[in-house]
């Protein structure tokens, strides 16, 4: 066997595995998504091939939509999220004492349970008993005690916060990777030049990780368009909490509306694709400037 084929078959040999379970765990299933969004179907007795009509029912109800005003709030605190971690991440990667520690205490929160987590903000914002009202009310500030759970205003801010915290600690991460990755030698360079602190982390810090940065901004568009386990587990998706995800779920499985249900999970499948590209677009356009 020549070279080149001895080349080709270990190729093929090595992509044979990634490529099955590809389209065994991603391309079939979502193919199969899209079938039985064509179906009236409640999971449980025959299938009814009804063509687009689940797109229409989506696409002329209002209230399908209208629920994506409440992943607004996780995109912002997304944003708010990304800006934190990246502060913190320029801080650890210094030489302060008990770096490792502080490290340690703002990556915890990312490997606890959903769950847990849940249960743990339940006590903090609890009108009645909650940790934060009694500390509000500890230092004098009364007027700021809030139902916090059970007030619409407040409630989606409350859930935005709980999905900040605890995911600051992989953005925590995947920053101080990339800061890490920067020559030492040019910051030393910069100081020898008289570059202050801020000149340095604007001139050399953000430009080395803009890329990072793009990343992450893609998984706050996504996460926040797929926020769902925080409100389900919190609220159930009730008191003005639903998400577009929550949503999804409650038709099919509350519901038993499995192909509305999956229309609806092939219009969010959509909708991520087209702020993904239109980020990608944006970005481009940066990047030729």
């Amino acid at each position: 066997m020549s070279y080149k084929s001895q080349k080709t078959l270990i190729l093929v040999s090595f992509l044979f595995i990634p490529l099955v379970l590809l389209f065994t765990f991603t391309y079939y299933p979502a193919a199969n998504l899209f079938y039985y969004s064509m179906l009236r179907w409640d999971g449980l007795t025959n299938k009814e091939f009804i063509g687009f009509q689940n797109y229409k029912e989506i696409f002329t109800n209002p209230d399908y939509f209208a629920v994506l005003k409440n992943n607004l709030y996780y995109f912002i605190g997304g944003v708010v999220q990304t800006g934190l971690a990246l502060y913190f991440a320029v801080v650890l990667n210094g030489k302060i004492r008990g770096r490792n520690g502080f490290r340690v205490i703002l990556f915890l929160p990312y490997i606890m349970h959903s769950v847990a987590i849940v249960f743990m903000f339940q006590a903090l914002f609890n009108n009645q008993y909650g940790t934060l009202n009694a500390f509000l009310h500890a230092i004098g500030l009364d007027f700021l005690q809030q139902n916090w759970l059970g007030d619409r205003p407040t409630v989606n801010y409350a859930l935005a916060f709980i999905s900040l915290w605890k995911y600051m600690g992989l953005s925590l991460v995947i920053f101080m990777g990339a800061l890490q990755s920067i020559p030492q030698d040019v910051y030393e360079a910069a100081r020898i030049d008289g570059a202050s602190a801020s000149q340095q982390f604007w001139s050399i810090t953000l430009p080395s990780i803009r890329k990072v940065v793009e990343l992450l901004l893609l998984l706050t568009i996504s996460g926040a368009l797929s926020a769902f386990e925080i409100p389900f587990i919190m609220t159930g998706g009730a008191n003005g909490t639903e998400t577009f995800i929550t949503k999804t779920i409650a038709v099919a499985f509350s519901f038993n509306q499995i192909g509305l249900g999956s229309a609806l999970a092939v219009v969010m499948l959509l909708i991520v694709l087209l702020f993904i590209g239109l980020q990608k677009i944006i970005l481009r356009g940066d990047d030729d400037q």
